[in-house]
């Protein structure tokens, strides 16, 4: 795989995209993350490589929805969904690109602060996340999410997880 590059979600993307890392059953996800990004909630993120997506990620700039998160850590803006596909190409940099690309999206901001929710059964994203600097401040929180299965059967998910925190000043950006 050669270098890869972060950029902002086009609208023209949202179809290669969902060829390419395709959204669980009906939920849209790229389109709704689009969406946000439209609003100004968030900023989605797409890794290229050859012209092809190979990871998503979005700053959710109003922070974690999780109310047990949001007192502790108001106006901290979030990184949510992280995700590389396919997974043989995990473990190649890709990930951690798209945080360093957060950060400084996050930075120019002017947020001094940014967090991340890592779900308990995921180990090895959180072995990076602290790799990369980010604390555990036993911040503990269901992520609560839904999703439209091939039926169109509605599924309601509560994972739990831990909220973790990265300082940003001081670094270059």
């Amino acid at each position: 795989m050669r270098e890869c590059r972060i950029r902002e979600c086009r609208e023209e993307d949202l179809d290669l995209l969902e060829r390419q890392m395709p959204s669980p059953g009906r939920t849209r996800r790229h389109a709704a993350r689009f969406e946000r990004q439209q609003r100004d909630l968030s900023t989605f993120l797409v890794a290229w490589s050859d012209g092809i997506p190979v990871g998503t990620a979005q700053i959710l700039w109003q922070g974690c929805t999780a109310p047990e998160v949001g007192e502790r850590f108001p106006g901290c803006p979030e990184l949510n969904g992280l995700g590389v596909w396919p997974p043989r190409l995990r473990s190649r940099g890709i990930g951690t690109a798209i945080i360093r690309a957060a950060e400084t999206r996050v930075r120019r901001r002017g947020h001094d602060l940014m967090g991340l929710g890592v779900d308990d059964r995921n180990p090895r994203a959180a072995a990076l996340y602290l790799r990369l600097g980010y604390r555990d401040n036993d911040c503990r929180y269901l992520d609560r999410y839904h999703y439209l299965d091939d039926d169109g059967s509605r599924h309601e998910v509560a994972d739990p997880c831990r909220f973790l925190t990265k300082r940003l000043t001081g670094q270059a950006g």
